[in-house]
């Protein structure tokens, strides 16, 4: 069985979206795929009721407890990490994740580490991103899938969503736009990359 587990910091829209996506689409009976967890590293994010109303098992590793240490990210990261191999996982989706990763998490989990970024990479990597587009000029944004590296909001893409920027949109507006997609394109990517090992297989 492949496990697929998720992880969230806030109100798991895309997570919810990747959920349902695996049960309509037969995502056990097809690839042999279930998703096993949603951890978040915020013990109030809305979506861990989400996830367990959806009847999915969920954890919190809380990031402010390890203030404390004197290297918060990398102590964090590997109680992060062992959290997440309890599940033995071949997939781990950053689905709203609001950590930057230390190099060795990304290395562990290489070519199984997928992300989700709300921007037409490698445009816009980083923060605030609507707002960027906007005050760019552009006139499409949109969202990216790609493979998790070392370096921020880069490596291989694997899907791609476009949406036009209007005339009297703001950073809210757009984002709410380009969150739709989200919805659509996170699931089909992950649905690609279940195919993709598969065949592997």
């Amino acid at each position: 069985m492949r496990h697929i587990v998720i992880l969230i910091s806030g109100g798991g829209s895309n997570m919810a979206a990747i959920a349902r996506a695996c049960v309509l689409n037969h995502w056990e009976d097809k690839w042999n795929a279930r998703i096993a967890a949603v951890i978040s590293n915020r013990p109030q994010a809305r979506g861990l009721q989400i996830a367990a109303d959806m009847g999915l098992a969920t954890q919190v590793v809380d990031h402010t407890a390890f203030n404390d240490r004197p290297d918060p990210r990398t102590a964090f990261d590997d109680v992060l990490r062992q959290t997440i191999d309890a599940y033995e996982p071949s997939l781990v989706v950053l689905a709203g994740f609001m950590r930057i990763l230390t190099a060795g998490f990304v290395v562990h989990y290489e070519g199984r580490l997928l992300n989700i970024h709300p921007s037409l990479l490698p445009a816009f990597a980083g923060l605030h991103t609507h707002q960027r587009a906007l005050d760019a000029g552009c006139r499409f944004a949109g969202a990216t899938v790609h493979q998790v590296t070392t370096e921020l909001d880069h490596g291989p893409i694997l899907a791609q969503a476009v949406v036009p920027v209007l005339p009297d949109d703001h950073a809210e507006s757009l984002a709410a736009r380009v969150l739709t997609q989200e919805h659509l394109i996170y699931p089909q990517a992950i649905e690609e990359y279940l195919k993709s090992q598969s065949s592997i297989d």
